[in-house]
């Protein structure tokens, strides 16, 4: 009961700087098992993201979406804890092994979307609509959304996610994407695949 209140204490506590805590990413990692890319937030919260769950930069999570690392399993006598938890002392070792979850740069999970156990890659740049249930992988910069989830589209053509994709822009500081706002608006709030390059590039400090 103390070590969970005091373990509540330090997430309050090292939320205060979500976004850029370099201390806060290195403890989640070690105390929870959740590796989150600098920027993300949203996703610390070892009760609604589990251990083995791997997250790039720039992601936004909802404060209702939820991951489920393992379905209970439904072929043993019963589908109670006890008998795949070794922590209730009924078994001697714990019987469900998940695979990580991969979540890509840029990812952003709605309002009340629930990530399955079938689901454990969601592509750089995808978008999981409010209430959706995802129990397949998401391909990178596909919008999803229902239940369960189904692909409604793509965020940009084809030749637009390429660009984006050679550009690498989520590897940019805060500062460096305020330099691209500043320089590139246009850019910034509506890419098209003739400009990324060069944005990306001046953001950096790089002439095109």
């Amino acid at each position: 009961m103390f070590k969970a209140l005091r373990d509540k204490l330090r997430i309050r506590w090292l939320l205060r700087d979500e976004y850029e805590s370099t201390e806060l990413r290195r403890w989640f990692a070690a105390r929870w098992g959740v590796e989150a890319g600098l920027y993300s937030y949203g996703c610390f919260d070892p009760w609604r993201v589990p251990a083995r769950t791997r997250i790039g930069r720039y992601c936004s999570f909802a404060k209702t979406a939820r991951v489920l690392d393992a379905n209970h399993p439904i072929e043993a006598l019963t589908t109670h804890p006890f008998l795949y938890e070794a922590r209730f002392g009924v078994v001697p070792a714990d019987r469900i092994d998940p695979a990580w979850l991969e979540i890509g740069d840029d990812v952003w999970i709605s309002h009340n979307a629930t990530i399955a156990p079938g689901c454990k890659s969601i592509g750089r740049g995808a978008i999981i609509g409010a209430g959706a249930v995802v129990t397949h992988d998401v391909a990178p910069y596909t919008i999803v959304a229902g239940l369960p989830a189904r692909p409604l589209r793509a965020r940009f053509d084809a030749e637009t996610i390429a660009a984006i994709e050679q550009s690498r822009w989520w590897e940019l500081d805060k500062a460096a994407l305020r330099r691209m706002i500043a320089n590139d608006a246009a850019t910034a709030f509506a890419p098209a695949a003739g400009g990324i390059a060069a944005a990306v590039a001046r953001a950096r400090g790089i002439a095109p």
